[in-house]
């Protein structure tokens, strides 16, 4: 492996980038779409590089089950709510594939996650200044050179290290996306070598396994859960179907999707969430849980619809589908069955489950920022519970003396509300990022989204002259 640093293949390079992104997701890949709409040289223009340590691009892919539709309809793509007339849209993705037509006729306002998959891939095969295979290790700010040294690794064919390198950034757009979470009773279980216990991500790798078990529990009440349980629903035997669907949610709820509802999911409703109170926002996010946790109407219908379809010539299917439900703790019994302990939160008695595979849905975590960017700690200003501040411009509120700037994508929920990790939101964020990276209008963005008033008008107090205005406690200027 080379140990002196270089900028990988082509060696070498102290030029310092406008940008430089970390990590390659659908956020990231829409701020890189976007920026190639910009000038190539001149005002406005910028000089790019991601870097991202897959060896190609993937959204989900062990949850790309047949038929299986986003949440959003396909205008929600990298970039059409900023610039539909880039040659990133979804609907030019179709026109290359000479598939304009069979869309049309379709009428599918919500595409498949395959095919959302699939465009993403076409995106990123064709933009330039994407390097994939490439793992960044450590970011540091060089305050003599007023940049950001981005030091990263090589990856080869297999994930080992090949080369290392390192480049120069003025800003950088982090975008390291979120990771499986795992209930702390059932981490010891996942990966076992004899009783499957796995994540809802990698749900599609271990399907077949998983169809031979004989009991079968899946845990988890939003989407991915009830889209898994339908799918070995489907492929079970009537009336020998042996399978558990336990939720901590007090309901197998759907997913709110009222149209005045998904205003919650506008820049209006963003910029309203970020000018509250930290405390206040931290009360609201659980108790909007419905508005991205839940199920759609369709896949409610589809499993009702298969659980009444076993009852038709008699008896009921073997299965249970229980609420309220949490796991205490969880203990691998022989080779071949696994003991959940539950305790039912609101009746407040407890049982205990033997089962064969445990299918984990309970959704993901964001990435701690920490772990690629632990050089700029000192630099980083946090809120009463030690989460980065993030700006109205999705900026890292960091010292003074850090003139570079470090944008985050889907790292703010807890700064700017449940649209965070939403692909709806995805075009406008990216434009507004770019339009702050500029300076300009790149990309004019509308000043109302929204029928809803989230607040009522500020009304300043009379001040009184020669008096100060009132200090804001820094907790509250997050």
């Amino acid at each position: 492996m080379t140990t002196t640093p270089t900028a990988g293949a082509q060696g070498r390079s102290d030029r310092p980038h406008d940008v430089v992104g970390i990590g390659i997701g659908p956020f990231n890949l829409s701020l890189a779409a976007l920026s190639d709409g910009l000038p190539r040289t001149g005002p406005g223009s910028l000089t790019t590089a991601f870097y991202e340590q897959r060896p190609a691009f993937h959204w989900h892919p062990g949850l790309l089950l047949d038929g299986a539709t986003l949440q959003v309809p396909f205008l929600a793509d990298l970039v059409t709510l900023a610039d539909p007339a880039s040659p990133w849209t979804f609907l030019n993705y179709l026109k290359s594939r000479d598939r304009l037509f069979p869309f049309y006729f379709a009428e599918k306002f919500h595409v498949q996650r395959a095919e959302y998959d699939a465009y993403c891939r076409w995106v990123s095969s064709h933009l330039p200044g994407l390097h994939f295979s490439h793992q960044v290790d450590a970011v540091r700010w060089h305050p003599e050179r007023a940049l950001f040294e981005v030091d990263f690794t090589q990856l080869d064919a297999g994930g080992g290290a090949e080369s290392l390198g390192r480049t120069y950034a003025r800003n950088l757009a982090v975008g390291i996306g979120t990771e499986p979470h795992v209930p702390e009773p059932l981490k010891p279980l996942v990966g076992s070598a004899a009783v499957p216990v796995i994540h809802s991500a990698d749900y599609l790798r271990h399907r077949e396994r998983l169809l031979g078990a004989e009991h079968i529990t899946v845990i988890g009440s939003g989407q991915s859960g009830a889209e898994i349980f339908l799918d070995l629903l489907r492929a079970r035997p009537a009336g020998t179907e042996r399978m558990h669907w336990l939720a901590r949610t007090e309901a197998f709820a759907p997913m709110e999707y009222s149209k005045l509802g998904l205003e919650h999911f506008t820049p209006d409703y963003t910029r309203y969430f970020h000018g509250l109170p930290e405390p206040v926002r931290d009360e609201l996010v659980p108790h909007q849980w419905q508005l991205h946790k839940g199920i759609d109407t369709d896949t409610i219908a589809a499993i009702h619809d298969e659980l009444y379809r076993r009852t038709l010539h008699g008896g009921w299917p073997d299965t249970v589908l229980t609420p309220a439900v949490q796991v205490r703790a969880a203990d691998a019994t022989g080779t071949t069955h696994i003991e959940l302990h539950l305790e039912h939160l609101q009746q407040g008695t407890s049982s205990r489950l033997h089962t064969n595979a445990v299918v984990l849905a309970t959704g993901y975590r964001q990435r701690p920022l920490d772990r690629v960017l632990t050089g700029l700690d000192a630099h980083m200003r946090r809120d009463s519970s030690q989460r980065p501040c993030v700006d109205d411009e999705f900026r890292l509120v960091l010292d003074p003396l850090v003139t570079g700037a470090v944008y985050v994508q889907n790292a703010e929920r807890h700064t700017h509300g449940v649209g965070a990790p939403d692909l709806g939101l995805a075009a406008w964020r990216s434009a507004t990022i770019l339009n702050s990276l500029t300076g300009a209008q790149p990309y004019p963005l509308p000043r109302r989204t929204a029928f809803t008033s989230f607040g009522l008008e500020r009304q300043e107090a009379p001040r009184i002259p020669g008096q100060a205005p009132p200090l804001v406690p820094l907790k509250d200027r997050c």
